[in-house]
């Protein structure tokens, strides 16, 4: 009689279910009342006094509200271009190339913001671009571009390099095999099969960038308060449900970021 080994599968555990459940509970609870708040009536943020979407209309109508958000929508698409850019650049460097010393460095390099915690990235910014400051008097919104650039490159790094490292080579070895040259292949071929993971990453990269605070608060000269800084500024002053309709907003934007980040990513390859 042959026994046959039964596959490891973690779903088959006893009390995986269970333990997902509180996983998700514990995550996802605290959002709950401050979504809800966002809908009340009355100016007290932990006592319902009805339903209304007044909150949401004076974040809407607030100026200083549109001028953050605006900024913080521009900042974010910015970075996240460029940082895509480089990261696409980066994933191919790592990933269509030839193994060679270093490689391990430039890959240890370029997820460096992930590992340092990002308190430590801030204050080495704020340094860095002071003293471009003093040297230049120059105080504009570029070095918040730079640092959401420079902070994003290892969150569109990621779902890029994980789109080429799955794609099949064998399309890219025929379009060379037909004297296609590397440039044509790769923009005829290698390129379409990395959009999924492209986009994933853009947008990905966008959402760190739109969320960020500390890198933020630290780089951001007078009157360049992004929509994250400008509610943190307004929690040290008054507590409104103005503030949970612009969270919630904010919630919902990232809530769909990332469920197409998660259908792009799992698209699969021709």
């Amino acid at each position: 009689m042959i026994l046959r080994r039964r596959s490891f599968v973690i779903k088959r555990m006893p009390g995986f279910t269970l333990l997902a459940l509180a996983c998700f509970f514990a995550l996802y609870m605290p959002l709950a009342p401050l979504v809800v708040y966002s809908f009340n009536e009355g100016n007290n943020i932990a006592l319902w006094e009805g339903f209304s979407l007044r909150w949401y209309q004076a974040a809407w109508e607030n100026q200083l509200v549109q001028s953050a958000a605006i900024r913080s929508i521009v900042v974010a698409t910015i970075a996240s271009i460029i940082a895509t850019v480089l990261a696409t650049m980066v994933a191919l460097a790592t990933t269509r190339t030839r193994p060679y010393r270093g490689q391990t460095i430039i890959y240890a390099m370029v997820n460096q913001p992930l590992v340092v915690p990002e308190i430590v990235t801030a204050v080495a910014l704020l340094i860095l671009f002071a003293l471009i400051k003093q040297a230049t008097n120059y105080h504009g919104y570029a070095y918040l571009v730079i640092a959401h650039s420079a902070f994003c490159i290892p969150f569109a790094y990621l779902p890029i390099r994980a789109r080429l490292e799955g794609m099949d080579r064998v399309l890219e070895t025929a379009a060379a095999d037909l004297y296609a040259t590397p440039w044509r292949a790769f923009k005829r071929v290698t390129l379409p099969l990395m959009l999924p993971g492209i986009f994933a990453g853009a947008m990905l990269a966008f959402v760190i960038s739109l969320d960020d605070v500390v890198i933020t608060e630290f780089v951001k000269s007078a009157g360049q308060d992004t929509l994250p800084t400008y509610m943190l500024g307004q929690l040290r002053r008054s507590i409104t449900p103005e503030i949970n309709a612009i969270s919630t907003v904010l919630l919902g934007i990232s809530v769909l970021m990332v469920t197409l980040i998660f259908f792009l990513s799992r698209k699969k390859t021709a």
